[in-house]
């Protein structure tokens, strides 16, 4: 095997590989990535027992050249030094050969690295999903439905669904859904030309945080495929390939209230800004708890009690309150998670009571559902 190949192109490929790749993995290969080298370009994988990655560098593209020289094969390569040497290579360009005794050079300017390699036909073939079944959406709004959902997942491993976020595609909806059992999120979006549906998969919470490190900004497009156990996410140089976690996702649409009893809309910055200055005193308490009653003129109290730290509060004005009078209070860090990932200017939120579940909605979306349930304080 051997290519030249931009440094620049090598960095940005490697790192997001390396994002698969763990040290604590039972099959000692994994702990390396693998190089394959083709006439039509390069590609790195990386796989633990949850996620694999595929990233893949052109020998062209559109008229700019990455790789050249290239003479087929394939190796793996310690991750553990890899990523740091074509780091701190001194030249733009770096040369990779590999021999059949499975030693590897790395050469660039002056500087030349010899590595041992490992056979890359003991690396596990990454399982092929049939493409036909899968439907596009940007990558733009992928990104936000992770960002929107993947927080709320639980970090408790005693129940491990909920360490993942439900999937469903019906009637052309995608809905992302997460929740640790204290509060929940959701986001749904439209999907075109597709007739794929599937009730419920579960994708760990972990896959899609980093599939959302490696996602550009962009408007074009992510292919997702979906089989019994795996979902595949593809782009032009990516296959991020996840499993799907085993077991019965909790009905979550129940816990919804149908009906509000207090209505505030809200200025979601103003909000945000408040509870986070009341959170200062709260941070002694499990929970952060803050509370909040509505006051006269469309005015809520927002306070926290810490009996060895002190008292903090404020008056908010709000833009309106409809409803009955409340007294209610929550954990100051659900609520700011929720409010800081709306990304819009004024929130709806609404009430059923000091001890039911709370709804946070955007003012003219109904697409985007936070839900938080309420602390029990005497």
């Amino acid at each position: 095997m051997k290519f030249t190949i931009q440094r620049d192109q090598l960095i940005d490929s490697v790192q997001d590989v390396m994002k698969a790749i763990s040290s604590r993995t039972a099959i000692p290969i994994l702990t390396g990535m693998k190089i394959e080298a083709r006439e039509h370009g390069i590609t790195l994988t990386g796989s633990d027992s949850d996620i694999s990655i595929e990233s893949y560098i052109p020998a062209e593209e559109n008229g700019i050249v990455n790789v050249e020289g290239i003479e087929a094969g394939s190796i793996v390569l310690q991750a553990k030094y890899f990523p740091d040497i074509v780091r701190k290579l001194p030249e733009q360009t770096v040369e990779i050969t590999s021999d059949e005794n499975l030693n590897v050079t790395i050469r660039s300017g002056k500087a030349e690295f010899n590595l041992n390699g490992q056979d890359a036909e003991e690396y596990p073939q990454l399982p092929k999903l049939q493409t036909d079944d899968s439907f596009e959406i940007p990558t733009d709004i992928l990104k936000s439905l992770i960002k929107q959902t993947v927080f709320a997942v639980s970090s408790m491993e005693t129940r491990p669904i909920l360490t993942g976020v439900h999937l469903s595609l019906t009637d052309n909806k995608l809905k992302f859904t997460a929740t640790d059992s204290h509060r929940l999120a959701s986001r749904e979006v439209p999907v075109s030309d597709t007739t794929i549906q599937f009730e419920s998969i579960v994708v760990p919470g972990k896959s899609l945080n980093e599939l959302n490190k490696i996602l550009d900004d962009t408007e074009e497009t992510v292919e997702i495929s979906v089989t019994n156990n795996q979902i595949l996410f593809r782009t032009r140089h990516l296959n991020f390939l996840s499993r799907i976690l085993d077991g019965n996702y909790p009905e979550t649409s129940r816990l919804i209230p149908e009906q509000s009893k207090t209505v505030f809309h809200v200025k979601t910055k103003e909000l945000i800004s408040s509870i986070d200055r009341a959170s200062l005193l709260a941070r002694e308490e499990r929970n952060n708890v803050v509370r909040l009653s509505t006051k006269e003129n469309n005015i809520v109290e927002i306070t926290s009690n810490s009996p060895e730290v002190g008292h903090v509060s404020e008056e908010l004005t709000v833009q309106s309150i409809e409803g009955e009078d409340l007294k209610i209070s929550f954990s100051s860090k659900y609520m700011l998670d929720a409010l800081k990932v709306m990304e819009v200017d004024e929130v709806k939120i609404d009430f059923t009571g000091a001890m039911r579940p709370f709804i946070i909605r955007p003012e003219n979306d109904h697409s985007i559902l936070q839900l938080i349930l309420p602390v029990r304080t005497y």
